[in-house]
């Protein structure tokens, strides 16, 4: 039995939760066409593992999944995490340390360094001094920036997508959005043949589907349904019981 992938536990657990894509939107502040895109375990758009882990712990919590466990789902379907690297691996050496021998004590540097003790002691009494060498005092200059223990690892900041390029994904998507005004069969497909969705669509519900280059519809009553793409709604595709086959892709016009 093969294991179900992330996408798939997401969207069967949506539809167990009762949720729409709209409404899962609405809670996790996640993008439509990024929640359809996760579904289909497409994480082109998510701008990183960083960015995927969130958006998994954030769905998962809103249809009653185990937050860590689906991101542990997702480490092991797409590697996110890196293989721990043994210390002994990193730390091979192919020559030998060579210790310093301990040689005998050096008795000439002791006798010198006692004989400039007495003469500084002698100079101080000749003096009449008090004995107490004046030593300059240190003031410790504060530094004005955060205090950095030693060896602490340095973390690059994660990446933040820029609203340009976001604006830019969602460019390059076609998302159309089907609305029952009464039942009707619809057959949904993306531009390299694969199917979407084939089924009954029953009345005053609507479904979103979304794809990089484009989606092509089969509308067996196309007076039955309207039709929002891209954002812009287009109404109704055809006449009450007219078979109508529709494509649209990146292109088609979006609303100001």
């Amino acid at each position: 039995m093969n294991e179900q992938t992330i996408g798939t536990v997401l969207a069967e657990a949506r539809h167990t939760a009762g949720l729409t894509v709209a409404q899962l939107s609405g809670v996790t502040k996640i993008r439509e066409a990024l929640l359809y895109a996760i579904e289909r375990d497409d994480f082109s758009l998510c701008g990183g593992d960083f960015y995927i882990r969130g958006h998994i712990k954030a769905i998962s919590k809103a249809v009653g999944l185990d937050p860590e466990a689906m991101v542990h789902l997702y480490n092991e379907q797409h590697g996110g995490l890196p293989r721990p690297v043994k210390a002994a691996t990193v730390f091979q050496s192919s020559k030998g340390v060579k210790l310093r021998e301990r040689g005998s004590p050096n008795w000439t540097m002791a006798l010198g360094v006692a004989l400039a003790i007495v003469v500084v002691f002698g100079v101080v009494k000749v003096m009449g001094g008090t004995g107490q060498i004046p030593t300059a005092e240190i003031t410790p200059v504060s530094s004005s920036g955060p205090t950095v223990p030693p060896n602490a690892p340095i973390r690059p900041a994660p990446a933040r997508r820029t609203a340009a390029q976001s604006t830019q994904n969602d460019s390059d998507l076609v998302v159309v959005k089907v609305k029952a005004n009464r039942s009707s069969y619809i057959n949904v497909r993306d531009s390299e043949g694969k199917r979407l969705f084939a089924g009954t669509l029953r009345a005053g519900s609507s479904d979103t589907w979304t794809a990089k280059t484009g989606l092509n519809l089969v509308l067996r009553d196309a007076g039955a349904v309207s039709l929002q793409v891209n954002g812009r709604n287009l109404g109704t595709p055809g006449a009450s019981g007219e078979l109508v086959r529709r494509s649209y892709g990146p292109a088609t016009p979006r609303p100001r």
